[in-house]
């Protein structure tokens, strides 16, 4: 009789804990659309558009990985599961991430020489993103990947 009191009683903890983490989740990606606003309009103002903008841009990955983890949260406090693919595709996100705003850091440093481009560095970083995009593939759910309209 205690254990199954317990056990609802932590079942409903543990919902309200996922109820929160999508309220702070939705609150973080409020708070990278300002960055992201922000951010551009110092780039406009200081008359470096384009390298503040891909500056920008690295804030509107985190966008999408925040914007996956609402729907993995969604997923979860309507079926209770959490597909191993959401991990993965946060992993993607982030060595894309990373791949796009190394070079934009290493042209606006003002000491690039001392921090330059590395070749070695940049070829992990595709390495892991193939190796992430075979995992990926692995771990879809094939109906997910199919083209809407198309009967089979």
């Amino acid at each position: 009789m205690l254990d199954k009191q317990l056990i609802l009683g932590m079942k409903k903890f543990n919902q309200l804990i996922h109820v929160l983490l999508a309220l702070a989740l939705g609150v973080a990606c409020v708070m990278v659309i300002w960055d992201f606003g922000l951010k551009s309009v110092d780039a406009w103002h200081a008359g470096n558009a384009a390298n503040g903008f891909f500056h920008a841009l690295g804030s509107l990955f985190i966008l999408w990985t925040l914007s996956t983890l609402i729907s993995a949260e969604m997923n979860y406090l309507q079926t209770g599961r959490i597909y191993v693919r959401v991990f993965v595709e946060v992993a993607m996100i982030s060595v894309i991430r990373e791949m796009i705003v190394q070079p934009v850091q290493i042209v606006s440093n003002p000491n690039g020489a001392e921090s330059g481009f590395n070749p070695t560095h940049y070829g992990l970083l595709l390495a892991a993103l193939l190796v992430i995009g075979v995992v990926y593939k692995l771990v879809s759910d094939p109906q997910a990947v199919h083209e809407p309209g198309i009967e089979e």
